[in-house]
């Protein structure tokens, strides 16, 4: 234990240890300059706004900013923004990023998803027009014809056309319902207009 404890007060020992604390040193700096330039250390980028862009000019912003980009899944459609532009982007506009970030985009589909017509038909007005705005539809106007069960719905229409159950619509359609006023068949046509 004594020769231990006179080793380290040697003088080689000590000239190895300031050796050691040097080469530490050293490797130590050269890290962090290599992290420094490899990482781009206190370098950011401003990503800019890609709202309302189309796809091909938000392509072309983000090159030049130095940026790359992924395109997440469509979203539902908006009508404020137009067709196939950038409605929504991670990380948002004016966030300082590194150079080579990914920004994902959400995109603006090209119309509103279609839904399915409900079963209505022998159904009151009232729960028509409730059953239609549960899928997103909406009830336009609503006309009379003489039939014997007041207020139940007959007949669907869509831009004039008939249409049944089960068809296929764009969301926020505007629907006509054709319901029956109390009277046997063979009299008059009343309508009623909900714009």
């Amino acid at each position: 234990m004594r020769n231990f404890f006179r080793f380290l007060k040697s003088k080689t020992f000590l000239i190895q240890i300031g050796l050691a604390v040097v080469v530490l040193t050293v490797l130590i700096f050269l890290v962090f300059r290599w992290l420094n330039s490899s990482t781009n250390h206190g370098e950011f980028v401003e990503v800019p706004d890609f709202s309302k862009l189309s796809v091909m000019e938000m392509r072309q912003k983000v090159e030049n900013a130095g940026l790359r980009y992924e395109v997440v899944d469509s979203a539902n459609y908006n009508p404020e923004y137009p067709r196939f532009s950038i409605i929504e982007q991670n990380p948002s506009a004016g966030t300082k990023v590194k150079t080579n970030r990914k920004i994902y985009f959400t995109v603006n589909p090209s119309g509103y998803k279609k839904v399915t017509v409900p079963k209505i038909i022998q159904v009151t007005k009232r729960n028509a027009s409730s059953m239609l705005k549960a899928v997103g539809l909406d009830v336009q106007k609503v006309t009379y014809i003489d039939q014997l069960g007041k207020d139940m719905v007959y007949y669907t229409k869509y831009k004039g056309k008939d249409i049944k159950p089960g068809d296929k619509l764009p969301k926020t359609s505007k629907i006509e319902l054709i319901c029956g006023n109390g009277n046997v068949p063979g009299g008059a046509i009343i309508q009623e207009d909900f714009e």
